[in-house]
């Protein structure tokens, strides 16, 4: 069933749906902020409230099979890390589980789901921001009425509506991460450890044997995990877009600059006030110029810088969650409930290798989260804008 979309999530749609607008301080301190128009693509505009679930739930699948194709060799290094004994070497880890090609092992259960949870995490935040306009939104706009709207009003809300996503999300990846863990763990065809020969065998002996519960286990150390993130995600993305969405038109408004200059040099007809080179154009100018067009490859750049950055950021904060909850899901099933507490494996792990061990790993996954959430963006506005133009 189609529902209105009221996008709590400016970048996630914003510029597909209309030129983007950037606004501009000048540089000297004099004059009005400028607002640079930058039209962001050639395709028809898309009205916000024409993007359905349909939408959301192809756009987010096409991203989300992307970005599992791009970073699970890495991921699957990231979980050997965690699990291994000893300090091997990433080389090792990736070559003594049956060389190379074992780093795609287990792409198979995120790979089927990807289109699934990016499907809930983006109407999620849809819903929840609608539930923050109606609920809280006008309430804030009463008290905030005498002043501006400050950026971290939007940024409260990002983090509130992202962290709900997160939690909603939760309940579709904490299995799927279960079973992909543990596939990633296993040694070739042979091995004493090798339990499942894919993903559905897999998830019909642990509930066979050990029920639903089975599956999600790990969920509250999930859950610690993907709240915060989410939330810290959904914000720094809104945050780091727009500087980047500034310090382009800055570049392009000097670029025009240095094209007016150059105009007025050759024509004796132009009576066109100039500012010093390397100066942001001030509103008093601003009518004799252009409006600044962006080029496709800046949109993208800048949807792929912020998601990357954002990525790599919330992952190092989250990071410790994450090696808790490897562990927590790839203990034998049959392993006392007491013993996979939150702080009984927390203990353990420090008891043994120090707090170190809490943050190995981190760095292939920051450079695995780099080009994953570098891609998700920019594929996923890239598909949304092509699915909405395909009913116009």
């Amino acid at each position: 069933m189609e529902h209105k979309q009221d996008l709590g999530h400016k970048e996630l749609r914003h510029k597909l749906n209309r030129d983007d607008d950037v606004v501009v301080q000048p540089s000297d301190g004099s004059g009005e902020p400028v607002r640079i128009t930058t039209n962001s693509t050639t395709l028809e505009p898309v009205d916000e409230q024409d993007v359905s679930f349909f939408h959301d739930f192809i756009a987010g699948g096409v991203a989300g099979s992307a970005s599992v194709v791009v970073g699970h060799p890495m991921d699957t290094l990231k979980v050997r890390m965690q699990t291994s004994k000893g300090n091997a070497s990433m080389w090792s880890l990736a070559t003594s589980y049956g060389g190379l090609p074992s780093l795609f092992r287990g792409m198979a259960a995120p790979l089927s789901t990807a289109c699934v949870i990016n499907a809930i995490i983006f109407s999620s935040y849809g819903w929840s921001s609608r539930m923050y306009d109606e609920h809280i939104g006008e309430e804030m706009q009463m008290l905030n009425a005498a002043t501006p709207p400050a950026i971290h009003d939007s940024s409260v809300k990002a983090f509130t509506c992202g962290s709900f996503a997160g939690l909603v999300q939760a309940l579709v990846i904490c299995p799927q991460e279960h079973i992909k863990c543990r596939l990633q763990i296993q040694h070739g065809k042979g091995s004493p450890d090798h339990l499942y020969k894919g993903p559905l065998q897999a998830a019909r002996n642990i509930v066979q044997l050990h029920g639903i519960t089975g599956l999600y286990r790990g969920w509250c150390i999930t859950c610690w995990r993907e709240v915060p993130a989410f939330g810290a995600y959904f914000a720094f993305y809104d945050i780091f877009k727009d500087r980047i969405n500034t310090f382009f038109a800055n570049q392009e408004l000097r670029q025009q600059q240095q094209q007016q200059r150059r105009n007025s040099d050759n024509s004796s007809n132009n009576n066109m006030t100039l500012n010093l080179p390397g100066e942001i154009v001030s509103t008093s100018s601003l009518e004799d110029i252009p409006p600044a067009i962006a080029h496709h490859h800046h949109t993208w750049l800048s949807s792929a810088l912020a998601g990357g950055t954002t990525g790599a950021l919330t992952w190092a904060m989250v990071y410790p969650f994450d090696v808790i909850k490897t562990q927590i899901q790839t203990m034998p099933m049959t392993t006392d409930a007491s013993e996979r507490k939150i702080s009984a494996v927390t203990r353990k792990l420090v008891a043994q290798y120090g707090w170190q061990r809490l943050f190995r790993g981190l760095t292939v996954t920051c450079l695995r989260a780099f080009p994953v959430n570098g891609i998700i963006f920019p594929v996923y506005e890239y598909t949304l804008m092509h699915v909405c133009a395909l009913e116009y």
